[in-house]
């Protein structure tokens, strides 16, 4: 689904030019629970926002389902976000004074989806993460894991293939974190693929595949 050839990411900065990634082989296949794992600034970040088409590489090649996404558009690669990439974040990146139904539907509003279906996806997938009789509730008024699945569900509204998960854990307690890595691997077994940026190694153990990035370079190991 996903293979990454030699990938490298750099910024120029007025005195220097700082590599950020140098050169990451990675392949994904389909299905998939992928983690990587690594120390701060060591790009992991970087690393799934080019796989979310959210930066594009400095040089290398990245195929999404065997298409060569590195010089699409932004327009394209806007597409490619919408209809097959839902992505989870740290800080859940809610809009605070919308209920939790309305943030589910966010992404449908490009999509061409009628009112009444938007609605109906959106509390279909909040029944689907527990968050049955919270519909109506805005952000402020649901505790930090009942806002992390609002979000995945509003990853999920538009069926992607992949979810990319940035520290889905990071501000939540133990508690909280486990119910959400239990959803994400719920999400698994029913077939979506899914790559999480975490530091935590009792996260990373959920998944399937552990990818390590250290100084910008890949190494790859197994649960």
């Amino acid at each position: 689904m996903i293979e990454l050839k030699s990938i490298k990411k750099s910024y120029a900065l007025p005195k220097l030019t700082v590599e950020v990634l140098k050169g990451i082989d990675l392949v994904v296949e389909k299905g998939e629970f992928v983690a990587i794992m690594g120390p701060s600034g060591s790009g992991k970040s970087t690393l799934l926002n080019i796989i979310g088409c959210l930066d594009r590489p400095t040089e290398g090649q990245y195929l999404l389902e065997g298409v060569d996404v590195s010089r699409k558009t932004d327009n394209e690669l806007a597409e490619i976000r919408n209809s097959k990439i839902g992505f989870v974040f740290q800080n859940f990146n809610l809009l605070p004074r919308f209920p939790a139904w309305k943030n589910v539907e966010l992404p449908l509003l490009y999509s061409g989806v009628s009112s009444k279906e938007r609605k109906a996806r959106a509390l279909s997938l909040l029944e689907k993460v527990g968050l049955s009789g919270r519909e109506e509730h805005n952000p402020s008024e649901l505790s930090g894991g009942e806002q992390q699945r609002v979000a995945i569900a509003r990853a999920l509204v538009n069926n992607p293939a992949i979810i990319l998960a940035d520290e889905p854990t990071g501000n939540l307690d133990s508690r909280s974190g486990a119910e959400i890595m239990e959803i994400f691997s719920a999400l698994n077994r029913e077939g979506v693929t899914i790559i999480m940026v975490t530091h935590e190694s009792h996260i990373a153990e959920k998944a399937r595949r552990v990818v390590t990035i250290k100084d910008g370079v890949c190494f790859h190991g197994r649960y």
